[in-house]
């Protein structure tokens, strides 16, 4: 049985990380191979469920619990998903966030202030200590948070929060910024990430456009290839 390929894509809210993740999919589909797909968290997971609760400020906010503890209901959310996981099964295994988001997110909010970088403890916590796969890339979607924040405020109903609502960590200010300078901090130091621009003279790029750099990336670095199927 072959090893599956696994990527991972990751970015700040409203980066296009769905729409890219089915976009992908639709290109590997087409090319006859076999994909999995997993998204984070898995809101009706026991652990995604109590996350969905802090993220939306009930009883207890999300934004005011210690970055250690949040990180354990993510990781564990994952480590639920990953139980019965079967290495081979799938030519390809697609994941909307990963480690990065729970080492980004629980280190950028106010609370967090004055926390060093955490990713060496998240990652050894995830692939370490839970046994977690490490993907073959990390693909960061690179966006203006401005920007990023126009496209959050136009999502519509979500697993545990309304349509037009922000969740706890969205309703703070400046956090995208600094989630997306904490990114490209730890994107940079990493083999196994690739930055992907998704703007160009101040606009983001379409959805397509975006796409073809995926791609490109991906094949640069020798984890997609072309066969007699591909479109």
């Amino acid at each position: 049985m072959n090893k599956t390929t696994i990527i991972a894509l990751e970015g700040i809210d409203g980066s296009g990380k769905t729409l890219q993740l089915e976009l992908l999919q639709k290109k590997l589909t087409g090319c006859g191979y076999s994909i999995s797909v997993k998204g984070f968290p898995e809101y009706g997971s026991f652990f995604g469920k109590q996350i969905g609760a802090l993220l939306k400020g009930e009883p207890l906010r999300a934004d005011q619990v210690d970055s250690r503890s949040m990180c354990l209901w993510f990781a564990l959310d994952r480590w639920q998903s990953f139980k019965d996981y079967v290495d081979g099964a799938a030519d390809y295994l697609l994941l909307n966030r990963f480690t990065p988001s729970n080492a980004v997110y629980q280190s950028v909010r106010k609370i967090d202030e004055g926390i060093p970088d955490n990713w060496d403890w998240v990652h050894k916590l995830e692939q370490g200590t839970l046994g977690l796969p490490e993907p073959d890339c990390y693909l960061l979607l690179d966006i203006d948070p401005s920007h990023a924040q126009r496209n959050v405020d136009k999502k519509g109903t979500r697993d545990y929060i309304s349509a037009g609502e922000r969740d706890v960590y969205e309703a703070q200010t400046g956090l995208l910024l600094r989630a997306r300078e904490r990114y490209l901090s730890i994107a940079k130091r990493q083999d196994n990430f690739a930055i992907i621009p998704c703007m160009d003279n101040s606009q983001q790029l379409s959805p397509e456009a975006i796409s073809e750099r995926v791609w490109a990336e991906l094949s640069d670095r020798g984890l997609v290839k072309l066969n007699h199927d591909c479109p």
